[in-house]
């Protein structure tokens, strides 16, 4: 089952939310930046290593937020999800090397984005409080 990892990446209250690019799978939805475990990496490597490849910053990862399976039709293996706080220095410019657009949303903004289906329980529970974003 691959594992997946993306991060919360907060400033002001808001999160970083990213669209992916029209000629991807699932092309123009939205996510959190992030990606696949590689052989020989732990999620917090792979996920630090993706924010570089994807936004260009160094990130230090920390705690686990929440953690999902989600079966796409057009995928035949399971995904297993994991989504880690992640921080970027304020001051770091991010810079948007793989999406169609990158934008800070506050949690009552989330449900105007066409999120992937896999995102959608943790969309849910940060428009409800239940996860905090500071």
């Amino acid at each position: 089952m691959p594992t997946v990892v993306a991060a919360l990446i907060t400033r002001d209250s808001k999160l970083l939310v990213c669209q992916r690019k029209r000629e991807d799978s699932q092309g123009l939805k939205w996510e959190f930046p992030g990606g696949k475990v590689e052989a020989g990496e732990s999620p917090a490597e792979a996920l630090a290593r993706e924010l570089r490849e994807e936004l260009g910053v160094a990130a230090t990862i920390g705690g686990e937020v929440y953690r999902t399976r989600h079966q796409y039709k057009e995928i035949q293996d399971e995904l297993f999800l994991i989504f880690y706080r992640a921080r970027v220095s304020d001051s770091a410019l991010l810079q948007n090397l793989a999406f169609e657009r990158i934008e800070w949303a506050g949690p009552a903004a989330l449900p105007k984005y066409e999120f992937l289906a896999a995102d959608k329980q943790l969309i849910d529970l940060l428009v409800s409080g239940s996860i905090r974003v500071d």
